[in-house]
């Protein structure tokens, strides 16, 4: 992963390249280029063993001009300010892409969870939620997981929110356990809009997903549910990686069974459905029909980006590719299908969560899958015309020409107080 580019300059680049799709004046622009507020704050917290440690924590409120603030919250040793205001910056415009009535929101705690037991990390996770109190709430800022949270940290951050505001309040996250009023389908939503971009993909460009090979970087929940429903579509999954390395077989392995592997060893090393272990970068530049990048920003920068050998990327993750990949890619006619598409499964299904929240009424897994690949196919539909009609030379560009009219618009009907 290329560690010198910084991720908010790359989401300020991408707005700049649709910019020049787009009829707004600068000072427009300029607006969407920056979070409305940023919460930087210090957490003090009693360890196992009576000692004080103190982590470093943010959350990033980038535009609200569409609806309450949405994002989610990771831990992970390389958070840090700018990165929370590139990742809430890209919530706005996937929320936008989708056209769900959100704005964008991101958070995180800069620690290695597994340094960590379980309980100080539901210490921690609650001393975070006590932090955040005064800003989140179901029509203010609704957090949801990220890399390295899950089910158990938000429903700690709930029951923090709901027992110091004395009140129920289930919307005011998401990403919980059902019994805690998380929805059905939510754990694998954002690998279900993974497989139904690659699959639109596929048959937008003539190409037959039966049979293709694929490989995945990053086989946490996003990368290994992604894997899984692709491969039920006949497509082959040739290479998969976690922090460990890489794993290959060229006849394809079992999706699922890798998965297990993981769970119980906790890595893909030494998983025995693969002929051969390889590195990150060798997985990353691998000949295959598709690259699905679904660990953290940054994976492909430009020169990595000219040994890429994959046909077709489908981002999993937030900003795996820098500006600089994308221009190599577009050179090299590699078809880039963005992030704030291709993983908007899990915003989308949280928005479910939020609705059936709110009316106290839940829907069927099925019904949630349905309403989900509806609203990924309406929005492929509506990048496919943008791409058609604008001259954007690639398809985030297009996409992202997409989202920010519908913010400008937002913004322009809501008109600027005081």
């Amino acid at each position: 992963m290329s560690s010198e580019v910084n991720p908010f300059e790359s989401l300020q680049e991408q707005i700049d390249d649709a910019a020049d799709y787009l009829e707004y004046s600068t000072d427009v622009l300029e607006r969407l280029k920056h979070p409305e507020r940023v919460l930087e704050t210090n957490l003090s917290v009693k360890m196992d063993d009576g000692s004080l440690e103190v982590f470093r924590a943010y959350r990033s409120q980038f535009n609200g001009d569409r609806g309450p603030y949405k994002g989610g919250i990771r831990y992970h040793p390389q958070v840090s300010r700018d990165e929370v205001k590139a990742l809430s910056g890209w919530m706005v415009y996937k929320c936008a892409a989708v056209n769900i009535p959100y704005g964008g929101g991101k958070g995180g705690i800069e620690i290695d969870p597994r340094e960590y037991s379980a309980d100080e990390m539901e210490r921690i996770t609650r001393s975070f939620a006590k932090e955040l109190r005064p800003i989140i709430g179901e029509d203010r800022d609704i957090p949801a997981p990220d890399v390295n949270t899950g089910q158990r940290e938000m429903n700690w951050i709930k029951d923090t929110f709901e027992t110091l505001e004395n009140t129920t309040e289930p919307g005011v996250i998401t990403g919980k356990a059902p019994e805690s009023g998380g929805s059905a389908g939510r754990v694998e939503a954002t690998g279900r809009s993974v497989m139904l971009t690659a699959r639109e993909a596929f048959d937008y460009l003539g190409k037959d997903i039966e049979d293709a090979t694929v490989a995945v970087q990053g086989y946490g929940n996003a990368g290994s549910v992604a894997a899984k429903l692709i491969e039920d579509l006949g497509a082959n999954i040739v290479a998969a990686s976690d922090s460990s390395g890489a794993v290959y077989n060229p006849d394809g392995f079992d999706a699922r069974e890798a998965k297990d592997h993981k769970r119980e060893t906790g890595s893909l090393s030494g998983y025995d459905g693969a002929t051969e272990e390889l590195s990150n970068e060798d997985l990353l530049t691998m000949d295959v029909d598709l690259l699905v990048p679904a660990a953290l920003e940054n994976a492909i920068d430009g020169d990595l980006a000219a040994d890429v050998q994959a046909d077709m990327i489908v981002e999993a993750a937030n900003g795996p590719l820098t500006p600089n990949a994308d221009d190599v890619l577009k050179d090299r006619d590699v078809a880039v299908f963005p992030d704030i598409l291709a993983n908007a499964g899990g915003v989308t299904v949280s928005y479910f969560e939020w609705v059936q929240n709110r009316q106290r009424f839940y829907w069927s897994e099925e019904r949630v899958n349905d309403e989900l690949e509806t609203i990924i196919t309406n929005a492929f539909e509506d990048l496919v015309e943008s791409y058609e009609n604008t001259g954007a030379p690639n398809f985030r560009t297009a996409m992202y020409v997409v989202a920010i009219r519908r913010v400008v618009s937002a913004a322009e009907e809501g008109g600027i107080w005081p």
